[in-house]
This record gives C-alpha cells, sequence and structure tokens, in this order.
C-alpha cells in the first residue's frame, strides 16, 4: 500500500515536471500530460501546483503558437505577387 502510494507520488511529480518542458516544446502535449497529471496528483500540492503551472504554460503557449501560425500564414499569403517568378 505504501510503495504504491510512492509510486503515484513520483508520477505526479514527474507528469508535473514533464508538463513544464511540453509547454515550451509541445504545447499540445503538455496540455494532455498536464490534465493528466492534476488528476494523479489529489492531495499533493506541490505536485498539483507544477502541473496545473505546466497547464497555465501550455494554454498560453498554445494560444501564442496559433497566433504566430495565423500571422506568418497570412502574411505568406499576402506576399505571393512580389515573388519574383
Amino acid at each position: 500500500m505504501a510503495e504504491e502510494r510512492i509510486n503515484k507520488d513520483s508520477i505526479a511529480y514527474t507528469l508535473g515536471i514533464l508538463s513544464i518542458v511540453f509547454a515550451f516544446t509541445s504545447a499540445l502535449t503538455g496540455i494532455i500530460v498536464s490534465i493528466i497529471g492534476v488528476y494523479q496528483s489529489k492531495g499533493l500540492k506541490k505536485a498539483r501546483r507544477l502541473n496545473v503551472i505546466g497547464l497555465v504554460l501550455s494554454i498560453v503557449m498554445f494560444i501564442i503558437n496559433i497566433i504566430a501560425g495565423i500571422y506568418f500564414l497570412n502574411s505568406g499569403l499576402s506576399s505571393t505577387g512580389t515573388f519574383p517568378f
């Protein structure tokens, strides 16, 4: 019983750290990992805090990626008339 709790604690902490890392590399993966981590970290304040930070960072980075993609798509489409060919 105690070993199972230790494993669940370490999984929650690991998911929290991974969610923060994935927030900057792959925002959608960070969102998924942090949601799983929040679910796994019931009763663990530090692990839950890590997962919530990862979730917020992932959502912010996901929105920034969407805005940047729309901007570059629009700027690329509007400049096609000036291409030398």
